[in-house]
């Protein structure tokens, strides 16, 4: 018997996330605010429903890909009271642990049961299905879940049994993803100041211990002015305030973070939100400061 998925928020990686699962064979339903977004995958074989619980209500996994916490209650809050006994909740927007908790609770209270599933990854792999996938939940939920995980990602990491756990995994991997790519902005913006052809600080990093294929990526990014979304400025943002948030509840020291955070701010003032987190460039180089809002060269 085929399994029905609904996909909840059909942006940058929910619509990747929904091709995947039709091509694993799922049955696919879909809906999002802005109803355009969803009509695109009318022709992947996916039906649009016009409402979240219209969406779930033959749903055995209901997958949730929205921008934030207070995005996803929202949506859930219609959702939950459709949902049909015994389909599983796979909560996949990066909400934080302290966010993940309270959606669990507020599912619980409907009676369904929640996995806690945020994802590693950009556009691309959302499309080739091959992210990362960072769960925690109940063990029962879990498999019931676990072809849904299977379809979207390469490979799934079990974080634990409660929910949050994977959550505050996603937090730890993105402060690396953050810093990394700022990193990257700030060495080429240094070497360029100083006078030497920023190509040259890939080049040197290549193939030693310090080399990283998402570098090369990003900085290929930075240097030509392709900011093109793959993880826009505006969600790393929302995720660093998070991980600020959280790391204070817990009285864990974060001082990078901060001054990382200004510098994505500092950049989506220059290159624009919508624009890929490669824009944070424009706050260390004064010569790419100028990149406009369509992410071209001044």
């Amino acid at each position: 018997m085929t399994t029905n998925v609904a996909v909840l928020g059909t942006g940058t990686m929910g619509r990747g996330m929904a091709r995947s699962l039709v091509r694993a064979g799922f049955a696919v339903t879909v809906w999002n605010r802005t109803s355009a977004r969803a009509d695109e995958l009318r022709s992947d074989g996916v039906r649009v429903a016009a409402e979240p619980a219209a969406a779930v209500a033959d749903a055995d996994v209901v997958v949730t890909m929205l921008f934030d916490e207070d995005a996803v209650r929202a949506v859930a809050q219609e959702a939950l009271p459709a949902m049909r006994p015994g389909a599983v909740w796979v909560q996949s927007a990066t909400v934080g642990p302290t966010g993940a908790r309270r959606l669990a609770e507020l599912a619980a209270a409907h009676g369904v049961a929640t996995i806690d599933a945020p994802v590693l990854g950009t556009r691309k792999p959302a499309e080739d299905g091959t992210l990362v996938v960072l769960a925690s939940g109940p063990v029962d939920a879990g498999s019931v879940a676990q072809p849904v995980l299977d379809a979207i990602g390469s490979r799934t990491v079990w974080a634990g049994s409660a929910p949050g756990e994977a959550s505050a995994l996603k937090l730890a991997a993105n402060a690396w993803v953050a810093t990394l790519t700022a990193g990257t902005a700030q060495s080429l913006a240094l070497a360029d100041a100083l006078g030497v052809d920023p190509r040259l600080f890939l080049s040197a990093i290549r193939g030693t211990a310090t080399d990283s294929q998402y570098a090369h990526v990003k900085g290929e990014a930075m240097l030509t002015g392709a900011l093109e979304p793959q993880f826009a400025l505006d969600g790393l943002r929302k995720d660093l305030g998070l991980i600020r948030d959280e790391a204070r509840a817990v009285g864990a020291p974060l001082p990078v973070v901060p001054a990382v955070l200004a510098a994505y701010d500092a950049a989506a003032d220059v290159v624009g939100g919508d624009k890929d987190i490669a824009g944070v460039v424009a706050a260390f180089r004064p010569r790419l400061a100028g990149l406009g809002k369509e992410g071209s060269r001044a």
